[in-house]
């Protein structure tokens, strides 16, 4: 089943700093968002879209809850993509105000932000959060300040699993479409390596968000 995009729809991402696009050491790349937006746009010339972006670099599932009635109920979409997960499992490692998240504070916070949507109509997209495999001690980060290492990544990557199903049940008691970005990610991983996809085993390379867009076209029409 895909989603089909009508005419004027207004389709919105939300997350954080993968949709928001962070740019690690200046480097320029083109977000999944931007490349799905474009694309779609030129397949389908006869049915002009708003789209929007209300990622922010950072965003927990509280983030986003906290500004959820300006930055998505307000504006009224007819599709609603989200991607967020990675920091509420892996923020409080760099930053030491930052809490740790369960699972169950987790889930319980992104329900609260889909219930209002269940009876409006809007199609949503959920992505699973990701963390490729990408091996050795990574420097990732504003100046950087974040260093991911190989403990560190177990450690995310046992908290990440449960909150990636989390998602998986939330898409499925809301009739969502699901991406599943981490199981696509580590196939692609497996493939070529995981630094095709990612540089530090979160934010992207223009390889990655072009993987990304692709498997997000497949879920609309």
């Amino acid at each position: 089943m895909t989603i089909t995009l009508e005419p004027h729809s207004t389709v919105l991402f939300t997350g954080d700093s993968i949709t928001d696009l962070w740019r690690p050491g200046g480097e320029d790349r083109s977000s999944y968002t931007a490349l799905a937006a474009g694309y779609w746009s030129l397949s389908h010339p006869d049915r002009p879209i708003t789209w929007l972006n209300a990622g922010h670099f950072g965003n927990t599932v509280a983030d986003l809850e906290a500004r959820w009635r300006t930055d998505v109920l307000d504006t009224h979409p007819d599709l609603v993509s989200v991607l967020v997960g990675v920091n509420d499992n892996g923020r409080h490692t760099f930053e030491p105000d930052a809490r740790k998240v369960s699972t169950d504070e987790f889930a319980a916070g992104y329900d609260r932000i889909l219930a209002p949507l269940a009876d409006t109509g809007t199609d949503l997209i959920l992505i699973e959060p990701f963390l490729l495999p990408v091996e050795g001690v990574v420097e990732a980060g504003v100046d950087d300040t974040m260093i991911i290492d190989d403990a560190v990544r177990e450690e995310w990557r046992a908290g990440l699993d449960p909150k990636i199903q989390a998602v998986r049940d939330l898409a499925t008691a809301y009739g969502a479409e699901l991406l599943a970005a981490d199981a696509m990610f580590a196939e692609l991983a497996a493939k070529t390596g995981a630094e095709r996809w990612s540089a530090d085993g979160v934010h992207l390379t223009p390889a990655g968000h072009a993987a990304l867009a692709d498997a997000w076209l497949s879920l609309i029409a």
